[in-house]
């Protein structure tokens, strides 16, 4: 039987495959929330999408499944600073959304982090438990004591 953690991945992926083609198709959003600090925001907003978009495809291949989990972990805290931009400016960019709704995304990141982190587990592993006393070998005397 399939479980929610399987499903889920794939759903997880679709939706970060999705928001790296918008990175694409629209990015007059995601230009507006760069901090202007940072250069080069064209290219920081067709980057960050194609790590989306392949960060999403290989969360779904088995293989690279960890890789891609904590590919995406670190482009969530990468992109962090714009979330940030974009509350503190929202005004601007967002006006029809209510400021307080953007002050309850920023916790949100640590939401999608510890989902990414939820896969970087071996493929078709159940999590992060322990693993302690699996190779135990009663014919080893050091282990015995």
């Amino acid at each position: 039987m399939v479980g929610f953690k399987q499903v889920f991945k794939y759903v997880y992926g679709v939706l970060f495959v999705a928001i790296g083609v918008m990175h694409f198709a629209s990015p007059e959003f995601f230009l507006q929330i760069m901090p202007p600090y940072l250069p080069w925001h064209g290219g920081f907003v067709y980057l960050s999408g194609f790590f989306e978009i392949a960060g999403g495809i290989g969360l779904m291949i088995p293989r690279t499944q960890r890789a891609a989990a904590w590919g995406l972990i670190a482009l969530l805290i990468a992109v962090f600073p714009a979330n940030i931009h974009l509350y503190l400016n929202y005004a601007e960019i967002m006006p029809d959304v209510p400021h307080a709704l953007q002050l309850i995304r920023l916790p949100f990141q640590l939401v999608f982090i510890a989902l990414a982190w939820w896969y970087t587990s071996p493929a078709g592993s159940a999590g992060h438990e322990s693993n302690r006393g699996e190779n135990f070998n009663s014919a080893d005397p050091a282990q015995t004591s």
